[in-house]
């Protein structure tokens, strides 16, 4: 049986006052992209104390729970999440002096793992590759976790009613405000349902009669679009985008409510979000830019002025290593570079650029690990001052030289440095870059003199995996 570790000694009488600043949060025009005739508003819901909306719902859940006496002082609060509702429950249970047990898919940033972490949350990964009935499903996980502890209680958003009461009684209820009570259109994604089925049931009520849009917006590979259009359940694909998306009709998501439906494939939701942040200095998450894609093709395709309202769901923080960083975009094929038809096109760091970790020959090895750390990688290529690599230095190099006296540090890169360069051509073949790895080395990319970059086993099977036969 798994035992409780202490927990932080917080009062309950008064939990920490940064509960009463979710919700509330400000409302703004998009005035720098194409709306159609429309009016586009959001929703700054990363503007909450953890940063997404589901603050809104941790809240109302945990209260419910102890309104209700599911969740008694010293309880274990657990939940499988994508990430935001975790770090909403981490605040909010954490605040209130519970321990919060969290399982998360694998494909989550590293950040928001990170953030729930320091939070004081502990985390089981587990597979995102995977459905329900699985022993590895993430929400399967959950459940059988809050049967093993004890005073484990099992939030699970996705059945919890009191999740979309709180967009009922919270987020609707300030939108109404926020637009003056003139609203003709909301576009929302599904991850637990929530939003839609609160939103939906509010705006039924105050605008009966004219009613409400309630537009999805829903990534490329979940099953909700299919389902809205023809009523039929098919089988799942993946996505990147965070958050929303489904595999399955979450308990509480009120899918009538819907009347129209968007898909969007990953890379527009990840360049509309690049944009939002380029164009307004909005910080969103990648799902916010399956949200404001939906909300622009809705926006684009009317005829008459609507006034539109859609959310920034997440702040984009959270995903600093994924489509903020270049890299990561160009590796996952999101970003296009222009093709060579040779091995360049392998290269994903190209020196040209200044993208390349590099040292020089004179500085010291103390420069080369602290350069080595914070990139994080194992080595780096040696350049002279006239753009030529002549040597690669990786941390066995630096080990060797500074294990028996650390103060070795100060020497120069040249004195630990590999001059025995694995150079290939542009113009060489795969098959010269697996001999390459078979010497246990890494291949230096030099045109003449002229060094583009390096091509490591991680660059040649991110290379194969986007260039293999799509089924």
């Amino acid at each position: 049986m798994l035992e409780s570790p202490t927990v932080p000694q917080i009062s309950p009488k008064r939990p920490p006052a940064i509960l009463s600043l979710i919700g509330d949060t400000p409302l703004v025009e998009v005035t720098q992209f194409d709306t159609g005739p429309c009016q586009l508003f959001l929703k700054l819901e990363n503007q909450n104390p953890g940063g997404s909306i589901k603050d809104r719902i941790a809240l109302s859940m945990i209260e419910a729970a102890e309104n209700e006496g599911n969740l008694q002082p010293g309880g274990t609060v657990i939940e499988a999440t994508a990430g935001n509702t975790g770090l909403g429950l981490a605040l909010v249970a954490g605040a209130k002096g519970y321990r919060v047990l969290l399982v998360i898919p694998d494909k989550m940033s590293q950040e928001k793992i990170s953030h729930v972490k320091a939070l004081g949350a502990e985390v089981r990964i587990t597979r995102s590759d995977v459905t329900r009935g699985h022993p590895e499903y993430y929400q399967d996980m959950a459940a059988r976790l809050a049967e093993e502890i004890p005073g484990g209680f099992y939030v699970n958003q996705f059945g919890n009613p009191a999740n979309p009461l709180a967009h009922e009684r919270t987020t609707g209820p300030e939108i109404w405000e926020q637009m003056r009570h003139d609203v003709d259109t909301i576009v929302v994604g599904v991850g637990s349902g929530g939003t839609l089925t609160g939103l939906g049931r509010f705006f039924n009520r105050v605008k009966p009669r004219r009613g409400i849009e309630m537009i999805l917006a829903d990534p490329a590979g979940s099953i909700l679009y299919e389902y809205v259009k023809t009523g039929k359940l098919n089988e799942a694909g993946s996505w990147a985008v965070e958050g929303i998306g489904e595999d399955f009709i979450p308990e509480i998501a009120d899918m009538s409510l819907v009347t129209d439906a968007f898909q969007i494939e990953d890379e527009e939701s990840l360049a509309t979000v690049r944009d939002l942040l380029r164009k307004e200095g909005i910080f969103g998450g990648s799902s916010t830019g399956t949200l404001v894609a939906g909300a622009l093709r809705y926006c684009r395709k009317q005829t008459k002025p609507k006034r539109v309202v859609s959310f920034v769901v997440d702040t984009g923080n959270k995903y600093l290593s994924k489509m903020y960083d270049d890299f990561w975009m160009a590796e996952q094929g999101f970003i296009h570079r222009p093709p060579h038809g040779d091995l360049s096109d392998l290269i994903t760091h190209r020196h040209e650029a200044g993208e390349v970790i590099s040292v020089g020959p004179t500085d010291t090895l103390l420069t080369a690990f602290k350069r080595m750390r914070d990139a994080d990688v194992s080595q780096v290529p040696v350049v002279d001052q006239n753009g030529r690599a002549i040597g690669i230095l990786d941390e066995s190099d630096v080990l060797v030289k500074v294990h028996r006296d650390s103060s070795h540090f100060n020497d120069p890169v040249k004195d630990a440095m590999t001059d025995k360069l694995e150079t290939l051509s542009p113009k060489a073949k795969i098959k010269d870059l697996l001999h390459v790895f078979d010497r246990g080395r890494v291949a230096i990319v030099m045109e003449d003199d002229k060094f583009l970059g390096l091509v490591t086993r991680s660059d040649l099977l991110s290379y194969l995996r986007l260039h293999m036969p799509k089924q």
